[in-house]
């Protein structure tokens, strides 16, 4: 019991230089992938996300989704299409994905916080008008001709601006806010925004301490697939033009580095599926994914 209390104490003075650090900061949290899925990972952050805001941290909440819509879509039997990453959305499928991500994930999502200990509210980005999107545009080259095609995702956006009122009223209330990534258009419409994108465009509009986006791997990986703890700017920006950062993890840094260049202190890259990876971030040594900083 003695060796317990004292690996507590030793604890707590090991976090104090960071728990001073990022009191009274904003620290934006994208949770998604696929651990969001599961009710005890979903438990555990939301005890994560609760011990923040007792200590004084202003967390905000992004979350995705993909699983849960996936799901949900096979039961209504209708099949999905994506294009670069982004799930091609017409007006029926909106509503579903607004269902899903507006209802039952965001609400389970801010229940979970709030069980934990600390007042938690799920809104969407359409509430307030906290986003508002435009129409996003994708383009691919035809292989033969060479020439740019415009390609149709349908009611997919991209945040166009972002009014934080409502979130700053929730944060001075001291009540976590818990977001899906849902926008608006000027002329009322509903577009599916993708989640990395929304959270980078808040943290940026908040000018957040730091940006944690979770994820399914460990961080970024060098050209010899040596994990990366921290990059600048354009270090980032040097391994998408050297090929070495590719595939999925292009938009995850790309929208690290917008969030920086916005006035983000640091953003970071982690695997949402390691135990209390958000703690393991902000309050230890050695952090738990790759921080990309100016």
């Amino acid at each position: 019991m003695a060796d317990d209390a004292l690996t507590q104490m030793q604890t707590l003075i090991g976090a104090l230089p960071y728990l001073k650090r990022y009191d009274d900061q904003i620290v934006v949290v994208k949770y998604g992938g696929h651990a969001m899925g599961e009710e005890h990972a979903a438990d555990r952050f939301g005890r994560d996300i609760a011990l923040l805001e007792q200590v004084g941290v202003n967390p905000v909440v992004v979350h995705g989704g993909g699983p849960q819509i996936n799901a949900m879509l096979s039961r209504l039997g209708v099949k999905s299409t994506f294009v670069q990453g982004l799930r091609v959305t017409d007006a029926q499928m909106v509503e579903v994905v607004e269902m899903v991500l507006a209802g039952t994930v965001n609400k389970q999502l801010a229940s979970a916080i709030t069980r934990a200990g600390c007042m938690a509210v799920g809104i969407s980005g359409k509430d307030g008008g906290l986003v508002r999107a435009r129409k996003a545009t994708r383009t691919v080259k035809d292989p033969g001709s060479n020439i740019e095609q415009v390609l149709d995702l349908g009611l997919v956006g991209e945040p166009e601006s972002v009014d934080t009122r409502v979130l700053e009223l929730l944060i001075h209330a001291d009540i976590v806010p818990v977001i899906a990534p849902v926008g608006v258009g000027a002329d009322g419409q509903t577009y599916n925004i993708n989640a990395d994108t929304v959270s980078g465009a808040i943290a940026g509009a908040l000018r957040a301490e730091r940006m944690l986006m979770l994820t399914d791997v460990a961080g970024v990986m060098d050209a010899n697939k040596n994990f990366i703890p921290e990059m600048t700017v354009a270090e980032a920006r040097a391994g998408i033009a050297a090929g070495w950062i590719a595939g999925g993890m292009i938009p995850k840094v790309e929208t690290c580095i917008h969030a920086v260049e916005a006035g983000v202190k640091g953003a970071v890259i982690l695997d949402g599926r390691l135990p209390h990876a958000v703690l393991r971030e902000l309050l230890t040594d050695g952090g738990a994914g790759t921080l990309i900083r100016p």
